[in-house]
């Protein structure tokens, strides 16, 4: 059973930094691209960040470029979100999904395993 949990998740002042992760379990990493995404209260879920799982491919949101980081772990089974300078505009609740697909893209319709979600909240 192909599973997606998430942690890291916080508060945390801005300008601060918060490292997310996902946990995978139930699927071999190496075959899925992985993508974060965010959801903000009364508004869509939206894409963040994303790395294929061939050649580590990467893709960000234009507003987190320079700040988020995303990397993957096949060995451990992890996937992470580093983020740095945090604004108030990045709180949501942050969450990991999986497609089998290659490409790295940032529409939720293209991937089909989704985690929990992780709770960030940007506040001083």
């Amino acid at each position: 059973q192909l599973q997606l949990v998430e942690s890291g998740g916080g508060l945390v002042q801005p300008g601060g930094s918060l490292r997310l992760s996902c946990a995978a379990s139930g699927f071999t990493l190496d075959y899925y691209t992985i993508g974060w995404f965010r959801q903000a209260p009364g508004k869509e879920r939206e894409g963040v960040s994303c790395i294929s799982s061939m050649y580590y491919r990467t893709n960000y949101k234009d507003s987190v470029k320079g700040r988020f980081i995303i990397s993957r772990d096949n060995a451990k089974n992890m996937i992470y979100l580093q983020m740095n300078n945090l604004k108030p505009e990045d709180a949501a609740v942050y969450y990991c999904a999986a497609t089998p697909r290659s490409l790295c893209e940032l529409q939720r319709s293209k991937y089909d395993y989704w985690g929990q979600g992780t709770q960030v909240t940007v506040s001083s």
